[in-house]
């Protein structure tokens, strides 16, 4: 079992870079997805089997939200912005990863030095959670596209549920509920917003907007 939850944070840790490297927002759009599927076994993992048949259900609609409903929906606001790359970055993507790659040491440097109330199953449960989260950090900072800083949030999001799973032996169920269904709300709402800024403006580069609101001033 150790040796699933290793492979499972690993994989988590290559999606994160897959994110900070890619420009197709199709493919971000999947690592997200994949980042959904990885979290709802790692949540069962984590715990060594030892669930209830809730402790099993709850990751398991998670996987369902966080790996098919949500990416679905955010790939129906890209269609319909009629975008597909993230075209000018911030910053470059090369120097993304190797931001990224700092992330990394600091979150593995970070995870040997945090005191937690329950020891994790995992070394790399701690390190792997704390990357995910600056992963989404670095790209609602860095990137321009609405689409893409959606996805930022999402990751982020991914980053404390992992962290969740390191640290809690369980979740109250009403709580788990409440995190899936805000998450499937603001998405939601963050894809009308993108649906009517393309139609308002005919493009989703966020920093547009804070143009357009110097002008009004």
């Amino acid at each position: 079992m150790n040796q699933l939850l290793n492979s499972i944070l690993v994989f988590l840790i290559l999606t994160g870079f897959l994110l900070l490297a890619s420009s197709r927002l199709v493919a971000c759009i999947r690592a997200v997805a994949i980042q959904g599927v990885l979290l709802g076994f790692l949540a069962i993992a984590a715990h060594d089997g030892n669930q209830s048949a809730f402790g099993v259900l709850l990751p398991l609609v998670s996987v369902v939200v966080k790996g098919i409903i949500l990416p679905w929906l955010i790939t129906r606001a890209m269609r319909d912005a009629d975008t597909a790359r993230e075209i000018e970055p911030l910053i470059s993507y090369n120097l993304s990863v190797l931001i990224g790659a700092a992330a990394l040491g600091v979150s593995l440097w970070l995870g040997q030095r945090l005191l937690l109330p329950n020891q994790p199953t995992s070394f790399l449960l701690v390190p792997a959670a704390f990357f995910t989260c600056l992963v989404g950090f670095i790209l609602l900072i860095t990137r321009r596209k609405a689409i893409t800083q959606v996805l930022g949030y999402l990751t982020l999001e991914n980053g404390v549920y992992a962290f969740g799973a390191a640290v809690a032996l369980e979740m109250p169920i009403l709580v788990e509920l409440g995190i899936l269904l805000d998450v499937f709300v603001a998405v939601f709402v963050m894809g009308i917003a993108i649906f009517h800024i393309n139609r308002q403006f005919d493009h989703i580069d966020t920093h547009q907007l804070v143009a357009l609101s110097d002008r009004v001033r």
